[in-house]
């Protein structure tokens, strides 16, 4: 009996610590939810890119890696989902270091029809607090995030396509 005590308490421990200090945020209600997104700025190759540029449109923020097994399983919905629905941007940003690799990554797995790009810097996925992925955020039209998933995301169900119609 003590020991499973010993155990459930050990268990409970980073929880505990994770919620008392605010050192978690791997939560669907992370604290920047109904804050405006910060403006991430990337220069992958000869593109720019900046969260502010697409002010006005609904953005799929989606943080991948290649080494991430579960990122290349919900790609093939997130290019669904922007043929689905043109008027929303899905901006896939990659926590890659090797530019050539991710690049070839993308021709192997036939990743097309959303915006794409890598920050080797990470600052992007650090400002989002975001290191293991996939995560995703939903970015409103005024710049604010509404929503946050974690893991990969089937992003043709009729429940997110709805919630997306309705934001």
């Amino acid at each position: 009996m003590i020991r499973r005590t010993r155990l459930a308490v050990r268990s409970l421990l980073p929880l505990v610590c994770c919620l008392t200090l605010g050192g978690c945020n791997r939560t669907s209600h992370p604290a920047q939810l109904g804050e405006k997104a910060p403006d991430i700025q990337i220069r992958d190759g000869s593109q720019d890119i900046s969260l502010n540029q697409y002010r006005g449109k609904i953005v799929v923020l989606n943080f991948w890696a290649s080494w991430c097994p579960p990122c290349l399983e919900e790609f093939p919905s997130l290019m669904q989902l922007q043929r689905q629905m043109p008027n929303i941007v899905v901006l896939a940003v990659s926590f890659d270091t090797d530019a050539q690799a991710y690049r070839q990554y993308l021709v192997d797995n036939h990743i097309t029809g959303i915006t794409t790009a890598i920050d080797t810097s990470q600052h992007a996925n650090l400002a989002f607090d975001t290191t293991r992925p996939p995560e995703t955020y939903i970015i409103d039209r005024r710049g604010v995030i509404q929503r946050k998933f974690i893991g990969p995301q089937d992003w043709t169900s009729p429940e997110i396509l709805n919630y997306l119609k309705n934001l």
